[in-house]
């Protein structure tokens, strides 16, 4: 059984992961780069140059899966096909899609022509060069940055700007760069409850980040933005950066004449991550579009495309063993946001459906070690 593995995000490479040397299964894992990548912690790798990938091939060791470094081009699911940037085409008995998603700019003019968006590494690589040539002594152009967008990436992003700013300034003894927020929505960080949303505002003031919620971004320039308010004027705020972080879609890369898709474009699946119409195609994180238990989509977060991608590496090995599936049941273990340093809030889930709320310290805890059980759980 040929089966080929799109994708080495946190999906992909948890199914990739789970498997063991099968003699009925020849599997191939489709990645373009040779490492998996965090994109949980671009904002620190964008801010600080952390580290945030991990080599492939060594995590594929003891799997059975074989690593191509690819890109993909297309997917035909009626012809079983996967088309390759450099013009190959492969075929397979069983597909696994894990192709994540893409940034949605919602068709504001001049956005994704003139934004930077932090999706990989080279846009995070992007962003730290940037604040690097500003605070140089020779810099002249605008120094300010503006981030689109008030949802965990652009919280996390602007709090660790916020403190490699006031390390630069110390160190350089040039004044801070202003950082603004903007989020047309009426909140930051809807996924918090109002008592951890409203430590996380008073977190983003004290560091001097100007946020503006409420307000509607329209256009973007070369080294501006216009922002809508909530009684319809507008303002021109100048930037010599623009980060977009508002949304996402997800890769409109398959083609099938059964396929279902739903918001943002992703693919309608069954309860063992099925697309509906073709039994031998899974797909796993943010393309799929699974239920939870009350038939709500599934949010699109690195916790739920790993306990996609593990389950469907779980199936696999059943599948090749003539063994029934396993329908997924999602669970939400909790929510950590990063707020620059050792500060973090969320909560974790307890039992019987009950949340325990975190700030400060224990949060940050709480948060590198959920990253450290999706390391532990790809070795």
């Amino acid at each position: 059984m040929k089966t080929l593995i799109l994708g080495a995000g946190y999906a992909g490479l948890a199914v990739a992961t789970k498997l063991k040397p099968t003699p009925d299964m020849d599997t191939l894992l489709i990645e373009q780069n040779a490492y998996h990548t965090f994109e949980t912690r671009l904002h620190e790798a964008a801010a600080h140059n952390t580290r945030v990938t991990l080599p492939l091939a060594p995590l594929l060791r003891g799997t059975g899966v074989n690593l191509e470094q690819a890109q993909v081009e297309g997917v035909n699911l009626d012809d079983k096909e996967v088309t390759l940037k450099d013009g190959r085409i492969l075929t397979y008995d069983t597909l696994v899609v894990g192709l994540g998603s893409v940034t949605n700019f919602y068709r504001i003019p001049g956005l994704s022509e003139n934004a930077t968006e932090l999706k990989q590494l080279s846009d995070a690589d992007e962003i730290f060069n940037f604040v690097n040539r500003a605070y140089s002594s020779d810099y002249r152009g605008n120094r300010d940055i503006v981030v689109g967008g008030a949802g965990l990436t652009g919280v996390e992003l602007v709090t660790e700007l916020a403190q490699r700013a006031a390390l630069l300034t110390k160190e350089r003894g040039l004044p801070p760069f202003k950082i603004h927020l903007v989020e047309a929505g009426p909140k930051i960080l809807p996924v918090l409850d109002d008592a951890l949303r409203g430590k996380a505002m008073r977190t983003l003031e004290e560091y001097g980040i100007n946020v503006l919620v409420g307000h509607r971004l329209m256009q973007a320039t070369a080294d501006s933005v216009t922002v809508q308010q909530a009684d319809g004027t507008q303002i021109v705020i100048p930037a010599g950066k623009i980060i977009w972080t508002g949304g996402i879609q997800a890769r409109d890369i398959v083609s099938g004449q059964n396929i279902e898709k739903g918001p943002g474009g992703r693919i309608v699946v069954d309860e063992y991550l099925r697309v509906k119409g073709y039994e031998d195609v899974f797909v796993v994180g943010d393309m799929g579009l699974a239920l939870n238990q009350e038939g709500k989509p599934v949010p699109t977060t690195a916790q739920h495309a790993g306990q996609q991608g593990r389950l469907t590496g779980k199936n696999l090995m059943r599948r090749s063993r003539g063994e029934d599936m396993e329908a997924y049941e999602p669970t939400t273990l909790g929510e950590f946001v990063s707020l620059g340093g050792l500060m973090a809030v969320g909560w974790m889930k307890l039992p019987w459906n009950q949340k325990l709320a975190m700030t400060g310290g224990l949060a940050h805890v709480m948060k590198r070690a959920s990253e450290w059980r999706w390391r532990v759980s790809i070795d």
